[in-house]
């Protein structure tokens, strides 16, 4: 089965990224959008990659424009809104789809290694997040009201002590 290592997504510049690059990290990978009602967890996620971060975790953000079109702005426009609104530091990609015929084959993924309430695959919204092991499997979802401070337990477990 793959693991979360082997897939690749644009960043906002449009630059490709290897998620392979971050073999040996813990991550949080996010879909996330400018409007939504979950939006100031941003605030939480940068507090979390800015107290995990050296000791091996990253927060990956992926705009999505999916759910109540949410995020309609361009790269630039998500990124300096995420920079000046929530100083936003860990990795944002380009905006993605999580559901449907296009979904990113990362989510595809996420959704089969972690399936939602009752064995849905489906993301249901915005912030949903997906724990991800050193080893790049992944060890649990999130529903979106879950605040990021609530899973700094779970992220404390797979960081080395």
């Amino acid at each position: 089965m793959a693991n979360v290592f082997d897939f690749e997504a644009r960043r906002l510049d449009g630059s490709a990224s290897s998620l392979a690059d971050y073999r040996g990290k813990v991550l949080l990978i996010v879909n996330t959008a400018s409007a939504c009602g979950y939006t100031p967890q941003y605030k939480g996620l940068q507090a979390l990659h800015e107290r995990y971060g050296p000791r091996g975790f990253a927060v990956l953000g992926f705009p999505c424009n999916q759910f109540g079109k949410q995020e309609p702005g361009t790269a630039s426009e998500i990124a300096g809104f995420c920079e000046s609104n929530y100083g936003v530091g860990f990795p944002l990609f380009e905006k993605v789809d999580v559901n449907g015929p296009d979904a990113h084959p990362l989510f595809e993924h996420l959704k089969k290694a972690a399936p939602g309430i009752l064995g849905t695959e489906s993301i249901k919204w915005n912030f949903t997040k997906f724990l991800i092991g050193p080893d790049g499997t992944v060890k649990k979802r999130y529903a979106p009201k879950d605040e990021p401070a609530d899973i700094a337990a779970d992220i404390e477990g797979l960081l080395p002590a």
